[in-house]
C-alpha cells in the first residue's frame, strides 16, 4: 500500500498541457471530488465549495484572465474552490448545523461554539476571515489532487490568475465567498518532467 500511494505521489506533477480529446469519466471524477469533500477542515467547517467547469465557452473566457495558460482551455475538467467567509461566521445558523451534527450533548455543543466564537474573534477583518478559509480549501486541493493521481489523473493547481475579474465572471457574491485557488483535471500528452526535490535530510528537523 504504500508504495502504491508514493508511486502516486510521483505521478502527480503540475501537468501544464491536457490532452484536449480525452474527457474524465464521471465516475473518476465524483471520486476526486469526494476526496475533497472527505477532507479534514479547522473546526469541522467544510469551508469549501467546488464550482467544475465544463464548459468550454466559459473557459475560454476566463483563460486570459488566468495569464492565458494552456491547461484552463485544454483541461477535462476546472475546479474553482471557493473559500466560504459569510457562513462560517460564529452566529450562523451554518456554524451551529456543523457542531450539533455531531450528536453530543447539548453543553458540550454550546461549549465547542463558545471556543469557536473565542477563536473566529481574531478572524473579524474579513481579508483573514478569507485567508483562514482559503487555507483550509488547500487541503481539500491536495487531497483531490493526489486521489486523482492515485487513478491516473493529471492535475495542475493553478494560483496565476487575477482573482477580481475571475470572480466577475462567475459572478461570485464577493460577501459570502471567494476563489481561493484553481485546479485542472485531465490527461497528459507531454512526458511528465523528472520530479526534483530537496532530500528528507534537508527539510527535517527532529528534536
Amino acid at each position: 500500500m504504500k508504495e502504491q500511494f508514493l508511486k502516486a505521489m510521483y505521478f502527480r506533477h503540475a501537468c501544464k498541457v491536457f490532452d484536449e480529446t480525452k474527457k474524465i469519466p464521471k465516475d473518476d471524477f465524483e471520486y476526486i471530488l469526494e476526496c475533497g469533500r472527505l477532507s479534514p477542515s479547522s473546526f469541522g467547517m467544510e469551508h469549501w465549495r467546488f464550482l467544475v467547469i465544463t464548459d468550454e465557452n466559459l473557459k475560454k473566457r476566463l483563460k486570459p484572465v488566468c495569464w492565458n495558460q494552456a491547461q484552463i482551455t485544454t483541461c477535462s475538467h476546472l475546479v474553482v474552490i471557493k473559500a466560504q467567509k459569510e457562513i462560517l461566521k460564529p452566529d450562523s445558523d451554518y456554524v451551529r448545523k456543523m457542531f450539533e451534527r455531531r450528536g453530543l450533548p447539548e453543553d458540550m455543543t454550546k461549549a465547542y461554539i463558545q471556543k469557536y466564537t473565542e477563536f473566529m474573534q481574531e478572524k473579524k477583518d474579513e481579508e483573514k476571515l478569507f485567508c483562514w478559509s482559503a487555507k483550509q480549501c488547500y487541503i481539500a486541493l491536495a487531497n483531490m489532487m493526489t486521489g486523482a493521481a492515485f487513478i491516473g489523473i493529471d492535475s495542475c493547481p493553478i494560483e496565476g490568475f487575477e482573482k477580481e475579474k475571475v470572480e466577475n465572471i462567475l459572478n461570485i457574491d464577493t460577501k459570502k465567498e471567494e476563489v481561493a485557488v484553481l485546479s485542472a483535471f485531465g490527461y497528459r500528452v507531454q512526458p511528465q518532467p523528472k520530479k526534483v526535490r530537496l532530500s528528507l535530510s534537508e527539510i527535517v528537523e527532529y528534536l
